[in-house]
């Protein structure tokens, strides 16, 4: 910068003593010996008066001579100031990115070049890439972005629109279907196309089971079993009433609210005439709540208990043996038949099969002849001692 501003230096110098020899030639011209009176007084008149246009003549290009010097020089400063202006600017630019001693490689005859093509950046736009400058033309052809649209550079006067590592002209930021303008604006990417949010809704969003239509940003959906609804939509089968974040019960591929299940379809007590929710019992078709499965003569809950019945009543074994059950002739207790029991009948008389003995000898009588002595019965050998 210090040889640019000593080039203007010596051509405003050299400038300088050009206007001041031709202001001197012009004084010289001005100060020249003139006719002396007498010789006017003697000359004819004609000559006289030739002699004196030829002196107004040579004032006027005098002062015509110093008027141009003037302007010449004025002119000669002035481009001298604002080429050392614009020279100023030039090195704050360079010196913005840090990067004069780079710069230095580019300067050719004291003139900044372009990196790439070596064209003069006096007086021009450039661009500084990796602290090297490049011009327009060169950066946009080497660097600048392809449009995803129209396929042409993104030029250093256009807006570079990019979105996922994808650019696109500002006037090409568009929807692909209804075609406006994106800019500032909310929109979607679906197969490598950007759609506005109306045209992306109508396209490609999912649809509510119920009513059909889409589902904006914000909304919340409810899904069951590959089906989606709106909030709204989401209603009970029997009440119509909005579900919601509710239980509900599946009935025949329907939703249906807790208290509608309940009141219509939910099984019944035959007992209490319940609901029945949870841990019940079916006892020959009938629905019954655990606790309401009970033993008709003593009320025992019966659930995971031995029972049998009487004319369509549950008992216990117990009660059952009490109230119903044969008994033993010889135990006197009630002969149930409760878990695979045996007994044996005689004559309107019953025994248990371990209580089925000899009265003398003990002997089991299980599938051997026997005899009767009033109550009792003898084995045979007993019986003819």
């Amino acid at each position: 910068m210090e040889a640019v501003a000593a080039f203007y230096g010596v051509y405003v110098l050299f400038a300088a003593i050009d206007i001041l020899l031709i202001i001197f030639r012009t004084l010289r011209c001005r100060c020249g010996k003139r006719p002396e009176k007498e010789k006017f007084r003697r000359g004819s008149v004609s000559h006289s008066w030739k002699e004196a246009t030829l002196v107004e003549e040579r004032d006027r290009m005098a002062k015509q001579y110093e008027r141009e010097a003037e302007e010449k020089l004025k002119r000669a400063i002035d481009e001298a100031t604002a080429t050392s202006a614009k020279s100023n600017r030039s090195s704050k630019h360079l010196a913005r990115d840090d990067s004069v001693d780079v710069m230095e490689e580019n300067w050719v005859g004291e003139q900044l070049c372009c990196h790439n093509c070596e064209k003069s950046l006096t007086g021009h736009r450039y661009i500084l890439r990796e602290e090297n400058p490049f011009c327009i033309q060169c950066y946009e052809s080497l660097f600048a972005n392809s449009c995803e649209e129209c396929k042409s550079p993104i030029g250093c006067d256009s807006k570079d629109l990019s979105y996922k590592e994808r650019h696109w002209h500002e006037k090409c930021f568009k929807c692909s279907d209804c075609e406006n303008s994106l800019v500032d604006q909310p929109f979607a990417s679906k197969n490598e196309k950007l759609y506005c949010a109306d045209c992306h809704d109508k396209n490609f969003a999912a649809r509510c089971d119920g009513c059909s239509d889409i589902f904006r940003a914000g909304m919340k959906k409810f899904e069951y079993k590959g089906k989606q609804w709106h909030e709204q939509c989401f209603t009970c089968k029997s009440c119509q009433q909005p579900i919601g974040n509710k239980s509900f019960i599946p009935r025949e591929g329907e939703t249906v609210c807790v208290p509608c299940y309940e009141e219509h379809f939910a099984q019944r007590c035959l007992k209490c005439n319940g609901v029945i929710n949870k841990g019940g019992i079916t006892y020959k078709g009938t629905p019954y709540h655990r606790d309401c499965f009970t033993c008709t003569h003593c009320s025992k809950i019966l659930a995971g208990e031995k029972f049998t019945s009487r004319e369509e009543q549950p008992y216990c074994a117990d009660c059952f043996g009490e109230l119903f059950a044969k008994k033993c002739c010889k135990c006197s207790k009630p002969i149930t038949g409760l878990g695979g029991t045996k007994f044996i009948s005689f004559e309107e008389r019953h025994w248990h099969s371990d209580c089925f003995n000899c009265y003398k000898c003990n002997a089991s009588l299980v599938g051997r002849g026997f005899l009767t002595d009033g109550d009792d019965i003898l084995c045979p050998e007993c019986g003819r001692a």
